[in-house]
């Protein structure tokens, strides 16, 4: 018997402010053609939970690039995470030690691969009112007092900074993410 496991897949820049629309019935669609199974998605922002005999979240990512790239017409940056990655990641999460009331103001700039440490060492030096932030190996932990629209610290910002590409979530969508994946592994 092939050993399924489970990833949270996170696409970004679909379905934001009417650019490279992708309906969510069409992705679980070509998903479960390149052979992913118990796939489902959450909101309309490119938030995935699949199951994949693929051992590998940089394979699981490059397929489905690649299957977004031919079915849709739009290069999309796709990171995949297991369970366990996608745990460790929240379970690291500086914020975990505060009041949960203030969790709105919580994002994950998730990082495609661990960024120079010399770009990373420059980055913490700099300061900003209102926010925030602490760079793991791949994520930065941000905390917006202003919320994320306002922030100066965006997904961008992180990009440019430290020369990899992420992607942002906020703590509700992680929270939400990882039960959904709970949710297949007892299927």
């Amino acid at each position: 018997k092939v050993k399924m496991t489970n990833y949270i897949v996170l696409l970004r820049g679909i379905n934001v402010s009417g650019q490279r629309k992708i309906k969510m019935s069409q992705l679980r669609a070509m998903l479960e053609a390149l052979g992913f199974s118990e796939v489902s998605t959450y909101i309309q922002s490119g938030n995935i939970v699949l199951k994949s005999a693929l051992p590998m979240s940089t394979e699981v990512a490059q397929i489905i690039k690649e299957g977004i790239y031919k079915t849709f017409g739009f290069d999309v940056h796709v990171l995949a995470k297991t369970m366990p990655e996608l745990e460790e990641i929240i379970q690291r999460s500086p914020f975990r030690t505060l009041d949960e009331s203030e969790s709105k103001k919580w994002y994950y700039e998730l990082l495609q691969e661990t960024p120079k440490t010399e770009l990373i060492n420059s980055l913490q030096q700099e300061k900003f009112p209102n926010e925030q932030f602490t760079i793991a190996t791949n994520c930065v932990y941000l905390s917006c007092d202003q919320g994320y629209g306002k922030t100066k610290c965006d997904t961008n910002f992180f990009e440019n900074k430290l020369k990899v590409s992420a992607t942002t979530r906020n703590h509700r969508t992680m929270m939400k993410l990882l039960e959904m994946g709970k949710q297949i592994s007892k299927q």
